[in-house]
């Protein structure tokens, strides 16, 4: 639970850095940041899911 809360705030950090950089036109940083903001969210999602998933089998 706790990697899933840290992965969580990863992404939200990503997320802020794609908002930040898009500001500065600095697009090969606003695509890097939006592919790990997309990675880490993603990664974060599935492992609170995941718990949820083994129980029910």
């Amino acid at each position: 639970m706790v990697l899933a809360v840290m992965l969580l705030v990863v992404a939200i950090l990503c997320a802020a850095a794609v908002i930040r950089e898009f500001k500065t036109r600095n697009f090969f940083a606003v695509a890097f940041a939006g592919v790990s903001a997309l990675v880490f969210g993603w990664f974060s999602i599935m492992t609170l899911i995941e718990p949820l998933i083994s129980q029910a089998q």
